[in-house]
């Protein structure tokens, strides 16, 4: 099992200091957010990627429908090319309630998620060069050769991991195409629950019992560790582990200020 940390609020100086934090604290993964209006995801993961030599630096998430797929391709691909292969993609339909409608983007769900089953083809297709093109409902692509990026330094690809909303078949069957579960839960009423170790269970059997690729897959989940209780720490993700879970990200979404964040990071990941 691997841990990560999400940073949930500074600028890329920020993020550049606490990503060499983590990495020094033992932290595989450092992500930030990807905004409607804000600081740029990007730019802070570049900052942190001058800063790290190790630790894998990702979005949590990119809300992909109101995203220009090509945009996110050479963003990506620029970072894999900086940072050695260290990148890793998070993708979502996105929250709405953080700037959509005020920014004029969809907000109609529908919509939103073919928009993102599109994006994903773009950004695939885009990764493995050209000739490439595309002709979907939503985007029309033509080959062009001019002046592509380098490859990528990852094979086959960047990592991507998507939102898969269960128990709905057509969201997770979007996830499973691709190389990592983060794991919503919908109940009966339509309404997102947290989901708990035994939701993580049935999922990967579901998972297990269609998905095709012989690929590594990873299922994502987040929450709190106390920093200072390692034993309390250690059952908590021996729990997720045995569910099933490949990475646990620390995201301290309601911190009251960056201190408490940098004391969290240099406790260091939960021990197995």
């Amino acid at each position: 099992m691997k841990f990560g940390f999400v940073l949930p609020q500074g600028d890329a100086r920020t993020a550049a200091d606490y990503a060499r934090e983590a990495e020094a604290a033992g932290w595989d993964g450092f992500f930030v957010w990807e905004p409607v209006w804000g600081v740029d995801a990007w730019v802070s993961l570049t900052a942190a990627a001058m800063q790290t030599g190790r630790i894998r630096l990702g979005t949590m998430l990119s809300p992909l429908s109101r995203m220009r797929p090509w945009k996110l391709a050479s963003e990506t691909t620029t970072l894999d090319c900086l940072s050695k292969g260290r990148v890793i993609l998070s993708v979502g339909l996105g929250a709405i309630d953080t700037g959509f409608e005020a920014f004029g983007e969809v907000i109609d769900r529908k919509v939103r998620a073919e928009l993102v089953d599109e994006g994903l083809e773009i950004l695939t297709g885009l990764w493995k060069g050209q000739p490439f093109t595309f002709d979907g409902k939503h985007y029309h692509i033509k080959e062009t050769s001019f002046m592509p990026p380098p490859p990528l330094v990852q094979t086959p690809r960047i990592p991507i991991w998507v939102v898969g909303a269960w128990p709905y078949p057509k969201s997770m069957r979007r996830a499973i195409k691709y190389d990592g579960l983060l794991p919503n839960k919908l109940n009966a009423n339509g309404v997102f629950e947290k989901p708990t170790p035994a939701d993580i269970r049935e999922m990967k059997a579901w998972i297990e019992a269609r998905r095709k690729q012989i690929t590594p897959f990873d299922i994502v989940v987040e929450g709190e560790t106390p920093g200072d209780d390692p034993g309390k720490s250690s059952i908590l993700m021996q729990q997720w582990k045995e569910a099933g879970a490949t990475w646990w990200l620390e995201a301290m979404w309601t911190a009251p200020d960056l201190e408490h964040v940098l004391v969290r990071i240099r406790q260091g990941p939960p021990k197995m």
